[in-house]
């Protein structure tokens, strides 16, 4: 056996705070194990022999003095490599165990070599192998719960053994089992000892002693005698281990791992996740049904601009709205309309004249609006024949004497019948045949009660208006071309047709450009509302997790004692923390989409339209609130000192 130390103390001294000054566990240590030793350090409690063996093991740091692990000093290591030496050099065998109760025998005894970087078959089968040389190959699918003491313990020793075990630290191995128990399990840690294991024996029983070839007595933490009982026989020595392997392979499996036990604590604590996701839940359904809502409201309103006229240009003479020179511009003509029918650009086109008459049937009369329109008005105004038939482009060129009325004028001048397609009557002193009537369309802003009737606009000018010029033309915009490109070439054509600028164009489309933008605003302003109870879900989120890493101390303290890295913590708790976020996004999808079909089947005027765009957000929001409030929690778990985390435990 080489007489090297292995582990080496020089002049370590422990202190912790204790009111208002210090308490020192250790003091003035001197301290040297040689690889392959079998060592027992014991004392009475309170002699300081635990915090020995928490700074023999990297959980702990000396305040002052110097310990080296193989030659290496690590008083000044970062957490991680601190956690590297411990997954490499050391195992623990605890008095309580440790054990992690979510997994199987077989589970815990693999967690020290997924923070190795171990493939996954391979410490499945290496695990396995250590279960069946302690005798519990039939328990490797127990929990904890249903393990004996004695067969826990072995558990945790098979764990101690999974990256290798160079170093065993069993601090109080037997304390919790009956003699037999206790017995076995000091039988395994000399076999241990005879295969080249270096047994470092903590315990206040000096009994334990008995196993040891040397013993370390500390009382008031200092060493008071230090005696070889046994002289070290020549035996295989364990080599170094060759530390961790490709980082690469290994992200996947300790992502794997993370995932799982997060699930296996979500799923453990039902109600809490449940009362945790609500806030997200509501958040979630509020933001994307209020977006679905806009859009469905911005829809219903563009339609109902569509039913007054769809992507069309109105053109009227003057300089604009209010111009009081606009009644003696006469410029407006028939040929306006017919060269802007020869556009590429434009879809169809309706001349338009009109006036207030007497309409009369019988002994009904009325007052109705008579709009002179050309064959196109009905295509550009979007409107259906209800019955009967629209004129066409013959009509207006013979001036026929053919009407098309709305359902005002049919209710007003036929109240009892007959069918008025087909009667004659009288608009002023012009007798007309009605040869069709439209269908009635809501135009969404209000429903009006005059009297509307159509006819060819050669008809009213000449037959009761008498005069040349028109008062407007309606263009529909061809789907291909933009409304502003239209518009433009509109202006264009009809400069060069009068010489001058005697006209103006009303675009629809700006109307619909000024609705979307407010209904955009709208459901932008309360969205941006419910957004707030994200905002709250967020903060019940970090709250839950921060108690969650409370009630978990333990565990945490379990994983760094056996390697794990603090981002392997960090990211077992932020993957918590976001799939309570995307399940509650996903639960507030499912609740967005049954008020969706609330509104679509109870008597709602309209559907709402969910958006892809708002359902991705909400995930992205619900990852990014995980994330964002679950970051703290973690942090807080990352950097748990461990040997504070097992003592909470």
């Amino acid at each position: 056996m080489t007489t090297e130390p292995l582990l080496r103390l020089k002049g370590v001294r422990r202190e912790y705070p204790s009111g208002d000054g210090v308490f020192a566990a250790l003091s003035n240590i001197d301290l040297s194990i040689a690889a392959g030793e079998m060592v027992a350090i014991v004392g009475a409690s309170g002699s300081g022999k635990s915090t020995l063996m928490n700074i023999l093991g990297c959980l702990d740091r000396a305040t002052s003095g110097t310990y080296e692990v193989g030659g290496v000093a690590t008083d000044d290591l970062a957490p991680d490599a601190l956690a590297a030496l411990r997954r490499e050099r050391f195992g623990f065998v605890f008095q309580r165990y440790h054990l992690l109760g979510d997994l199987s025998a077989l589970d815990n005894v693999e967690v020290p070599a997924i923070y190795a970087n171990r493939s996954r078959r391979d410490r499945a089968e290496r695990a396995a192998a250590l279960l069946t040389r302690l005798g519990l190959a039939d328990r490797t699918g127990h929990r904890p719960g249903q393990l004996s003491g004695g067969q826990q313990q072995r558990v945790s020793i098979a764990r101690a053994l999974m990256n290798g075990g160079q170093v065993i630290l069993a601090d109080e191995p037997t304390g919790a089992l009956d003699r037999a128990s206790g017995d076995e399990v000091m039988r395994i840690l000399a076999e241990l000892h005879g295969e080249g294991h270096t047994i470092i024996l903590v315990s206040h029983d000096m009994g334990i002693a008995d196993h040891a070839e040397r013993v370390i007595e500390i009382s008031d933490g200092e060493i008071v005698a230090d005696r070889q009982r046994i002289a070290p026989s020549a035996r295989a020595v364990l080599p170094p281990p060759a530390g961790d392997g490709s980082p690469w392979h290994a992200i996947a499996d300790r992502f794997r791992e993370a995932a799982r036990m997060a699930v296996l604590s979500l799923v453990a604590h039902r109600l809490r996740t449940f009362l945790t996701m609500l806030g997200i839940i509501i958040g979630i359904a509020s933001v994307v049904s209020v977006v679905a809502l806009g859009k469905a409201s911005q829809q219903r309103i563009l339609s109902d601009i569509s039913s007054l006229g769809t992507n069309t240009l109105d053109i009227y003479p003057g300089a604009g709205f209010g111009d009081m020179r606009a009644a003696r511009v006469q410029t407006l003509t028939p040929a306006d309309a017919a060269a802007l029918a020869e556009q590429s650009y434009i879809d169809s086109v309706t001349p338009s004249v009109s006036t207030s008459v007497t309409a009369r049937f019988g002994n009904v009369a009325a007052t109705a609006r008579v709009s002179g329109v050309g064959a196109g008005y009905f295509r550009v105004k979007g409107l259906e024949v209800a019955e009967g038939r629209f004129f066409g482009d013959s009509s207006v060129r013979d001036r026929a004497q053919e009407v098309v009325i709305d359902e005002n004028t049919r209710k007003t001048l036929f109240p009892h019948g007959p069918d008025p397609v087909g009667q004659i009557i009288m608009l002023g002193k012009v007798p007309v045949r009605i040869i069709g009537m439209v269908k009635k369309k809501s135009s969404g802003f209000g429903d009006s009660d005059s009297l509307n009737v159509y006819a060819p606009y050669t008809t009213v000018m000449t037959r009761m208006l008498g005069q040349t010029y028109l008062s407007a033309i309606t263009v529909r915009v061809n789907d291909a071309f933009a409304p502003s490109a239209a518009e433009a070439g509109v202006s264009s054509l009809l400069k060069l047709r009068h010489r001058t600028t005697d006209f103006y164009i009303n675009n629809t489309d700006d109307i619909r450009k000024t609705i979307t933008s407010a209904t955009q605003t709208m459901t932008l302003l309360v969205a941006a509302i419910a957004v707030i109870s994200l905002v709250v879900g967020g903060i019940g989120v970090m709250n839950i997790m921060l108690v969650s890493v409370t009630e978990r101390t333990g565990e945490i303290g379990v994983r760094m004692a056996v390697g794990a890295r603090q981002s392997d913590i960090m990211q077992q708790f932020l993957i918590e923390a976001v799939l309570v976020c995307i399940v509650g996004g996903v639960l507030g999808l499912g609740l967005a989409f049954a008020i969706g079909f609330a509104f679509a089947h109870f008597g709602s005027s309209f559907s709402m339209i969910f958006s892809p765009v708002s359902i991705a957000a909400a995930f992205a929001c619900s990852t990014g609130i995980g994330i964002a409030f679950g970051y703290l929690p973690a942090r807080n778990a990352a950097r748990l000192d461990p040997v504070e985390a097992l003592a909470r435990d």
